[in-house]
């Protein structure tokens, strides 16, 4: 049996469950030497209980054309859209506030995501995700 070798790796965001070979997903994949309708084919059955969600995908492509990939979670600034029920985040955050988010809601979002961030404890992921709501527009409150 042939070693597999590792020839490339990239990333990708594509809404779960959902995902259609259609561009910008169909023509990614196969520019990375993917077959679009197979990933497609698992990518759907694997991310079906996130109906919709845009979700991080990084895949893995061998030399003999096949692939495996790793389901992240949806980006922060999705996840606190969803919490919130906003539209979308604010074109002037400075300015123009859109919401307000608890320290709790924060925490729940960090122990949900910490294993996507680039943090050691659940305090420092709240503050990354802290970040990322007050530049959409969000206010952090206790």
């Amino acid at each position: 049996m042939a070693k597999k070798e590792v020839v490339k790796k990239f990333k990708m965001q594509a809404p779960g469950g959902t995902a259609t070979p259609a561009p910008p997903i169909g023509p990614a994949l196969g520019a990375n030497g993917v077959n679009p309708a197979q990933f497609i084919t698992k990518f759907n059955a694997a991310t079906s209980a996130l109906k919709g969600k845009i979700v991080g995908v990084e895949v893995t492509v061998y030399n003999d054309r096949t692939f495996d990939f790793i389901i992240k979670t949806p980006p922060a600034s999705v996840m606190i859209k969803d919490i919130l029920t906003l539209e979308k985040g604010s074109g002037e955050p400075n300015k123009n506030k859109v919401g307000k988010i608890t320290k709790a809601q924060l925490k729940k979002l960090a122990e949900e995501k910490i294993k996507d961030l680039n943090a050691y404890d659940v305090e420092s992921a709240i503050k990354i995700l802290a970040g990322s709501a007050r530049s959409m527009g969000v206010d952090v409150v206790d």
